[in-house]
């Protein structure tokens, strides 16, 4: 099957993180010119990432902006499309945690969480999404999490924000259905990265048990399910949520 997204522009939130930056690999290779969302504080970082992208002769370049805020993220969107062109694929991968038990979570670690990874989506969408279906063709895909589907203890806010972002992907995906456009959410599990490399090895050692493929995922397994979901050849899949969790969790 030809993959190919040749004369497709993505913009990818979080795209300098541990999947984000697997996803503008994915999509690049795949002929997309990709635009890697980062915030302001993680530009110079990011330059690195960047040479490695030239390198390969990806057409990959950054833009820096806080996603979580609504005004800045329309007036970038602005800035890019008028330097761009049309942004065709947005894929909102930015999230954070901020964990804790409830009974010690304070308001401010809530609505960090919940800005970053539930807001962010609204704040993308809603410049995007109507220039997608006036042109008749786009692809919306959001990252949640296993845990959106299952719950963590000391994750109430981010299972919460995780579980939305689906929620609004099927609401939005409704709205567009008939203009060509798809969203759809993919639901990664634990993933190498160093927020699991962070978790005790003891505890680490627990959850690998439960995973039934034997390993935890590599961020490509998530980039490869993303990518799909962007290609014409899923232009009849819409409002799904496809775990990629190696049957971690198996439900709805």
């Amino acid at each position: 099957m030809d993959i190919s997204l040749k004369a497709r522009t993505a913009l990818v939130t979080g795209g300098t993180g541990a999947i984000g930056r697997s996803i503008c690999g994915f999509l690049g290779r795949a002929g997309a010119r990709v635009i890697a969302v980062c915030l302001p504080s993680d530009l110079a970082a990011a330059d690195g990432l960047l040479a490695l992208w030239k390198a390969q002769a990806l057409d990959v370049s950054l833009a820096a902006f806080d996603v979580s805020d609504y005004a800045q993220t329309e007036a970038a969107i602005e800035t890019l499309e008028a330097q761009y062109g049309s942004i065709d694929i947005l894929v909102n991968c930015a999230g954070i945690t901020r964990d804790a038990p409830l009974k010690r979570m304070t308001p401010v670690q809530w609505q960090q969480v919940l800005r970053v990874n539930l807001d962010s989506v609204f704040n993308t969408c809603r410049p995007l999404a109507e220039g997608m279906a006036q042109r008749g063709w786009g692809r919306i895909v959001n990252i949640s999490s296993v845990n959106g589907q299952k719950g963590q203890f000391g994750q109430t806010n981010y299972a919460a924000s995780k579980a939305g972002v689906h929620g609004f992907t099927m609401a939005l995906a409704c709205e567009v259905a008939r203009k060509g456009v798809t969203v759809n959410t993919v639901a990664p599990g634990y993933v190498e990265s160093p927020m699991i490399e962070a978790v005790p090895a003891a505890i680490r050692s627990k959850i690998l048990d439960g995973i039934p493929a034997g390993r935890f995922g590599a961020a490509e397994d998530i980039a490869a399910a993303v990518t799909f979901l962007c290609t014409d050849q899923a232009a009849y899949i819409t409002g799904i949520q496809l775990p990629v969790n190696g049957g971690l969790y198996m439900g709805a």
